[in-house]
């Protein structure tokens, strides 16, 4: 195709090169993949593509259904595009159906059919780790319940809503039968949405075995009269490390736990490991590489950053203290000594290193690396035993005697 049109445009003159030179602005753009993340918190469009696009919407109101119209430039209409029509599930909460048309020679216009009125956020993402240039839609619900709304952010409004209609709670602390305030733990499954985290050789992500351990811990702690749980994400979905941390902070948490299956370059490694923040530097270089790791969350998931409120921002500044972190060794030291006796360790003392989810102001906090996800034998075991075991090995070290031993702040004997 290149040769041909270099001999159109050398027996034509520079009329034709005139003519040619908008076509190539207008479709140098090429779809990579689309993809929708349907969650009762927010609904995620994705377009994926390897040039420059310029957009602009509008939300159309009147005569309903309610429409969403975005008319992207660069783009012609392809069959990779096409394929969001059928992405759209039946029970997406938000989006009802996707148009696409070429509403002008360069210009593509998506209408989305909303079931409800949406705040959306609209963003580009540069490429990142396997991902190219990324288009982003954000459908958040504009009418939540906000009588359980922590904060004006969208997607904190619906995780805590979805937190309160799941677990039978409203705004006030829970408390035991006794009328003791129970000690509140905020879970936090690693990754999801457009961040996998790492993959085994089965193709398993650690994105869907993390929020199944998290899921079974929450059952747990749901049976005990003196724990109380919440989950920063309860489906597959992503959710900016700033925004784990201020949920935490919002809530009222006392313990933040946050669970994640390791992966490393090569398929030999394994064993569980416990990590706590560090004030100084990261205690090995492989903590140090695990950190920047998850650290790069963000980017790989995809964070509105003109969204963010600049408090939101600041709780990734490190405000960190001796007895915080002093606590959390404790406890990940409990945790670790309790899943050696059920699987291998990685190492035998709690690492240490910069983690961004792990900076709460005031909220002694863990990273539970459960097994290594890149090793075969342990992807089998993670899998087979559905995160039951580091799930319960977790829950006896809140419970059961070790949030005593351990207290937490502000927790009277």
């Amino acid at each position: 195709m290149a040769i041909k049109r270099r001999n159109l445009l050398l027996g034509s003159g520079g009329t034709l090169l005139l003519s040619l030179f908008p076509w190539e602005i207008a479709y140098g753009a090429g779809i990579v993949d689309v993809r929708i993340w349907p969650a009762d918190e927010y609904t995620r469009i994705t377009i994926e593509h390897d040039g420059k696009l310029k957009f602009r919407s509008f939300v159309v109101r009147e005569n309903p259904p309610i429409r969403m119209v975005i008319d992207i430039e660069g783009l012609a209409l392809s069959d990779h595009l096409k394929k969001l029509v059928q992405e759209v599930s039946p029970n997406d909460p938000n989006i009802r159906n996707i148009r696409l048309g070429q509403y002008q020679p360069n210009v593509v216009r998506m209408v989305v059919e909303l079931k409800e009125d949406v705040k959306p956020q609209i963003f580009e993402l540069p490429p990142v780790a396997s991902y190219k240039e990324r288009l982003v839609v954000d459908l958040y619900p504009k009418n939540p319940n906000r009588s359980i709304a922590a904060s004006d952010d969208p997607l904190a409004v619906a995780i805590n809503q979805q937190n309160a209609a799941r677990n039978g709670q409203g705004n006030s602390s829970p408390r035991s039968k006794s009328g003791k305030e129970k000690l509140l733990v905020m879970i936090d499954p690693g990754h999801g949405g457009e961040d996998p985290g790492a993959s085994g050789q089965m193709g398993t992500h650690e994105k869907d075995i993390v929020l199944s351990i998290a899921g079974k811990l929450n059952d747990l702690i749901a049976q005990d009269d003196e724990i109380d749980a919440r989950m920063t994400r309860r489906s597959d979905f992503f959710v900016p490390l700033g925004e784990r941390v201020n949920l935490a902070q919002k809530a009222g948490a006392k313990l933040f736990v946050s669970i994640h299956a390791d992966g490393w370059i090569s398929p030999n490694a394994k064993g569980s490991s416990v990590f706590a923040l560090s004030e100084k530097g990261a205690s090995s270089a492989a903590a140090r590489w695990l950190a920047k790791q998850q650290n790069d969350a963000d980017k790989i998931g995809g964070i509105n950053l003109q969204g963010v409120e600049r408090s939101v921002q600041n709780v990734l500044v490190d405000m960190s203290n001796t007895w915080k972190i002093n606590y959390s060794l404790a406890l990940g030291h409990s945790v670790l000594q309790e899943i050696g006796k059920l699987n291998d360790l990685h190492k035998s003392q709690v690492e240490q290193a910069g983690f961004a989810v792990l900076k709460g102001q005031g909220i002694p906090s863990i990273l539970v690396e459960t097994a290594f996800i890149s090793n075969p034998g342990e992807e089998q075991k993670l899998l087979a035993r559905a995160g039951k075991f580091p799930a319960a090995v977790v829950y006896e070290n809140l419970g059961q005697g070790n949030s005593r031993r351990h207290q937490a702040p502000g927790e009277k004997r």
